[in-house]
């Protein structure tokens, strides 16, 4: 008789065995109690902030694109849509662009020649002469009580609101005007029959490039750094909790499992609070202006495929941190064994990081500037391993020094042994901000030392004159005379220079495409900041010539009492055609050489005092002038500008400039600084989360010094040294650390190192300003810990 084998008891699949572990993990992250909830809370609320950068990131090619998508549907200059007759849809535009004080203001005026003349894109209803419809933000610009003379240029009477669809961002300045003041066949304004064009944008330089990858690197990574940290709030009261459940039968692989679980969890509903927040964040875009750039609400669309990655990542990386962090730890039945003394930390795999960034980024020290492209993975790669570095190397240097610290006051005491005992866990908090400011430090090093490259010189001379001033002369109404005396009139303004410029066609040209040069009429004074010239009185005539030929070149062209055709009228092809054709040139012309005037232009043409113009046109021409400006009056380029829109909407009024800086680097520059402060935003929140969760930990000590008769003072000043010391030499290791990456980087596109110490200071102090705040922000969490109910257990 043989006895029955018992039979096997079935082993479950690892699959099943994690999952039953993770649900076990999260089922306990809910069932912990008020403590438990809270655990859990401020590890969602932690990843959240992070999820919702990240969302925000993944958002702004869309938004980009948007924003590009909505100028282009608006243009009015198309090739296509230009019209050379009047019908029933077409539309005369002109544009009417202006400035108040340091605010970019464009505006176009409208004037539609039949019922279906197209509307501009947001416009509901077509303006009248007399109204106009502006976008919102000019709307509350001109209710302002500072904006007088704002109102006294744009005095039209408001009908309406540009909708979304007419704007490239909500606080943009833009506006449509009626008027019946157009007149193409004068030379006022083009004629149209629609709106928007496709631009074709250059390819970016490689340098641009090269900001735009190590921009993005700047704003991911410390959000990254964060997220890694924020799964790990609430550590130590989670361990003592696992070890309760060691007690009961649970091994070590099952207790990582259940730790892993638990912070999936946290991550899943950090996950969620972070689409929450971003979704708030996204309704309250309308209102945030940063760095010239703003966003509306609907133009952040996080891709698909980004933001599912984002999901998936966030919930991973909780897993895969917790796992790693218990490999340091020993949970047993009686008790978790990270409290005993911790092994010191080694430096040398820390140290590989940074090595392995600078070597990575080595073979691209020939010079990116000087290259057609370059290889950007190498390159992101480079400095993420950089950047990763002050990550791995802080919680070293902050065990290092603390180490190394004794005697002082008594709340410098708490704080030094509070960080002698864990500074892993502050070393966490201050790595994400750690990481910003030394990546905030490279790329502002990265951009002082190019920005030479992207800013040219205008030819420009302001020492001369201040303002340039343009009205065109298509109805008669302005002549120079006028034009003088109203910009000497006008308060701020000390001296005018101007000429009428008319253009005139020479032998050789054909009625389609005509030889045309100019003719300027102005006083001797005048003309001779336009052209070298030893002797004048009125009566003279001068001819220049700056087109590769000389001036008898040119007058062989003409012949003495010869009728030429002056004051054509803009056009395409046969479009164009002169209105004087049967004027004289006068007789005598000396040949001069231009000269570089106030605006940088080198002028050719004919130069005539008025006593040689007799009989000269006054029409279909333009006047140009020169102002100096008196900069420390009040308001005086608005009142200028005032005074010139008075004459002609069409006008224009520039304040000369030595330099100016590339749209393109500008747009790039300003659209980084503002994640960059966004993400120093961020940070400041993440360290406020982190501290109360050390508090948390805390109270029952915290209760006991009270209990003992310590100072509530003593126990504050304690916080704030245990925020700022880490701070400190957190912000010691980014400056280090962003001045080695930003001379990486400036040495890669052939540019001498130079530090911008006014930059690195200034990110030192944001760092103490976050101290200071993070700390006057935990005061209120601080006292209420600080009751005797702190001493309560169970």
């Amino acid at each position: 008789m043989s006895a029955t084998a018992p039979a096997p008891v079935p082993r479950r699949s690892a699959l099943r065995v994690w999952s039953a572990d993770l649900l076990l993990g999260a089922r306990l992250a809910l069932s912990g109690g008020r403590q438990g909830w809270l655990r859990t809370a401020m590890t969602a609320f932690g990843v959240g902030l992070g999820v919702a950068l990240l969302l925000a990131a993944t958002a702004i090619p869309a938004a980009l694109q948007s924003r590009q998508d909505r100028s282009e549907a608006r243009i009015d200059f198309s090739l296509s849509a230009i019209a050379r007759k009047p019908a029933d849809n077409t539309l005369l535009i002109a544009a009417a662009d202006t400035k108040f004080r340091r605010q970019d203001i464009s505006g176009r005026l409208l004037q539609p020649e039949g019922p279906r003349a197209p509307l501009p894109p947001g416009v509901a209803t077509m303006p009248k002469p007399g109204e106009m419809v502006v976008s919102p933000r000019l709307k509350e610009l001109l209710a302002a009580s500072d904006s007088t003379l704002l109102r006294e240029r744009l005095p039209q009477r408001i009908i309406g609101t540009i909708g979304d669809s007419g704007l490239v961002g909500p606080a943009e300045y833009y506006f449509y005007a009626g008027t019946d003041r157009l007149d193409p066949d004068n030379g006022v304004g083009r004629r149209i029959t629609g709106f928007g064009d496709r631009i074709e944008y250059d390819a970016m330089s490689p340098m641009l490039i090269l900001l735009v990858i190590i921009g993005f690197v700047v704003l991911l990574l410390p959000v990254a750094v964060f997220v890694a940290a924020a799964v790990r709030f609430g550590g130590e009261r989670r361990d003592r909790r696992l070890a309760a459940l060691r007690l009961v039968g649970a091994d070590t692989r099952m207790i990582r499992r259940i730790a892993a679980g638990e912070a999936a969890f946290g991550a899943l509903v950090g996950v969620v609070i972070g689409a929450v927040l971003f979704l708030a964040g996204r309704e309250l875009a309308r209102g945030v202006v940063l760095f010239d750039i703003s966003v509306f609400p609907a133009d952040l669309q996080p891709g698909a495929l980004l933001a599912a990655s984002t999901v998936l990542a966030v919930p991973a990386a909780a897993v895969a941190v917790t796992l790693l962090a218990m490999r340091s730890v020993v949970v047993e039945p009686l008790g978790v064994f990270r409290q005993a003394q911790a092994p010191r930390r080694r430096v040398w795999w820390r140290l590989l990081l940074p090595v392995a960034g600078v070597a990575l980024l080595a073979p691209l020290f020939s010079g990116a500037g000087n290259r057609q492209s370059f290889n950007e993975y190498q390159v992101a790669g480079g400095a993420v391993l950089i950047l990763v570095g002050v990550a791995a190397l802080l919680p070293w240097l902050i065990e290092s020094v603390v180490a190394r610290l004794h005697g002082g006051p008594v709340a410098w005491q708490l704080a030094v042994r509070r960080l002698q005992l864990d500074s892993g866990t502050s070393a966490r908090v201050v790595s994400g901000i750690a990481v910003a400011a030394a990546g905030a430090i490279a790329l502002q090093m990265l951009f002082s030392g190019i920005e030479g490259d992207f800013r040219r010189e205008t030819g420009q001379d302001p020492s001369k004159a201040q303002a340039y001033v343009s009205v065109p002369t298509g109805h008669g109404l302005i002549l120079p005379a006028e034009f003088d005396s109203r910009l000497r009139a006008t308060p701020g303004v000390t001296g005018v220079s101007s000429a009428l410029g008319l253009p005139v066609a020479t032998d050789g040209g054909t009625p389609e495409n005509p030889a045309l040069r100019s003719l300027y009429i102005a006083p001797c004074e005048t003309l001779k900041t336009l052209a070298r010239i030893d002797t004048c009185r009125d009566g003279d005539a001068f001819s220049l010539d700056n087109s590769g030929g000389s001036s008898g070149d040119m007058m062989a062209h003409f012949k003495a009492g010869q009728p030429v055709e002056v004051g054509y009228i803009p056009g395409i092809g046969a479009g164009m055609r002169p209105i004087h054709p049967n004027w004289t040139m006068p007789t005598g012309l000396r040949p001069v050489e231009s000269a570089p005037e106030s605006l940088g232009l080198v002028y050719s043409g004919f130069l005539l005092t008025p006593g040689a113009a007799e009989g000269a046109p006054q029409s279909h021409g333009r006047i140009v002038g020169y102002a100096q400006v008196d900069s420390a009056s009040p308001d005086a380029y608005d009142r200028l500008r005032n005074t010139v829109t008075a004459m002609d909407p069409t006008a224009t009024a520039i304040q000369l400039q030595s330099t100016q800086e590339n749209r393109r680097f500008a747009g790039i520059k300003r659209g980084l600084f503002a994640g960059v402060t966004a993400t120093l935003l961020l940070i400041g929140a993440s360290m406020l989360v982190g501290t109360v969760e050390q508090l948390r930990e805390r109270r029952r000590l915290l209760a006991v010094l009270i209990a003992f008769g310590t100072r509530r003072s003593t126990l504050c000043a304690s916080v704030l040294w245990q925020t700022a010391l880490p701070v400190l030499l957190g912000i010691a290791l980014a400056a280090l650390s962003g001045i080695g990456l930003g001379s990486a980087l400036l040495t890669m596109v052939d540019h001498p190192v130079s530090l911008d110490w006014v930059s690195i200071l200034g990110f030192g102090s944001i760092g103490a300003a976050v101290v200071l705040l993070v700390t006057a922000a935990s005061l209120p969490s601080l006292w209420r810990m600080m009751r005797a109910e702190g001493l309560r257990t169970e």
